[in-house]
């Protein structure tokens, strides 16, 4: 049996199988709905059911109250429907354009710019082209079916030769694949992944300035935004907010200012939430969303791309709606939620 899913106010129709989620048969199908975890962590996808039934998933409540969930909100990535249903969702052009491929990849190389960071480049297939927008990502399928989701951090016109993705892992002691890859992983080694997914992604049919929140190893996708905008010749104004804790944890400082000095569009404002004196650091300090508000306390023409941690992301959206005047639908973010994230509760 399936059903038939109406989303507005685009007018698209879709249908959903049995077994599927609203969001899971919307990306099989390409059609593009906003979400970033896929798990009930990070409320991306959160929609208005207007019309039909459904049965949630398991989630969490920081992604879906109670009462939100009582007014007719839905979590797509984890609501399964029991009649057709008509859902309100702001669809995202070109997030479901390009097709969903499983396929191997081949490590090229490991470099650990950082004690508990490694830059892993994966060799693609010749006979299989992974196309994705720069901030997107892909999923590995470890051998017991798990999954683990990194962002690409290059762009794709930055494959090289042989065409290869980058992704920035951080280290999580006891985490299933990040002890492998720090303590396994070598090159030639194959890995298996399925993609792209996510709807983070520069919005490019704007021209309003950016604004762009990292923390931690979210600096990858941003990454590959800013290598987008630097192919394109995009020339909107664009600030870089990178957080971490100390110096060491900046594990790409280098190539963001050197980006900076290439793009007269672009400043870089590094920022250390626990800056030591013997680091002889004379930057920024503090939060690093906090930093951003304090440059900009009216972001109402701007837009805002932030990755990195659940509680950065969500202080984030928060502060810059309430105190700067950004609007809401401006606000672009991928939430890293790590597996403890996820069922946390």
């Amino acid at each position: 049996m399936s059903f038939q899913v109406t989303v507005l106010p685009s007018g698209r129709v879709y249908s959903v199988d049995d077994d599927e989620t609203l969001l899971g048969a919307a990306i099989r199908q390409g059609i593009g709905l906003p979400y970033g975890c896929k798990d009930g962590a990070c409320g991306s996808c959160k929609s208005k059911l207007v019309e039909g039934k459904v049965t949630h998933g398991e989630h969490q409540s920081k992604a879906l109250s109670d009462e939100e969930e009582a007014q007719g909100f839905v979590l797509t990535c984890c609501a399964r429907p029991h009649t057709d249903c008509t859902v309100e969702a702001r669809t995202v052009p070109g997030a479901g354009e390009f097709p969903v491929l499983k396929l191997p990849s081949r490590v090229l190389t490991i470099e650990k710019p950082a004690a508990d960071v490694a830059v892993v480049r994966l060799q693609l297939p010749a006979n299989q082209q992974l196309q994705y927008r720069a901030g997107q990502y892909v999923e590995f399928i470890l051998r017991d079916g798990a999954r683990r989701s990194y962002s690409m951090a290059n762009a794709p016109s930055r494959l090289g030769t042989p065409p290869a993705i980058e992704l920035h892992i951080r280290h999580m002691p006891g985490g299933k694949f990040t002890d492998h890859v720090f303590g396994a992983l070598k090159e030639k080694d194959i890995l298996r992944m399925e993609g792209p997914f996510g709807s983070f992604f520069l919005r490019e049919d704007s021209d309003k300035p950016i604004l762009l929140l990292a923390s931690g190893t979210g600096f990858a996708p941003i990454k590959a935004i800013i290598e987008r905008l630097q192919d394109e010749g995009i020339t909107r104004p664009v600030h870089l907010y990178w957080g971490a804790r100390a110096r060491a944890d900046l594990y790409l400082h280098d190539w963001a200012e050197q980006a900076a000095a290439a793009m007269p569009s672009l400043t870089y404002i590094p920022v250390l939430s626990e800056a030591r004196a013997e680091d002889g650091w004379t930057g920024r300090t503090g939060f690093v969303h906090q930093a951003a508000m304090a440059d900009f306390p009216d972001l109402s023409h701007h837009q805002v791309y932030a990755c990195g941690a659940p509680i950065m992301v969500e202080s984030a959206q928060r502060d810059f709606v309430a105190q700067c005047k950004l609007p809401t639908e401006e606000f672009y973010a991928d939430a890293f939620t790590s597996e403890a994230d996820k069922h946390a509760a």
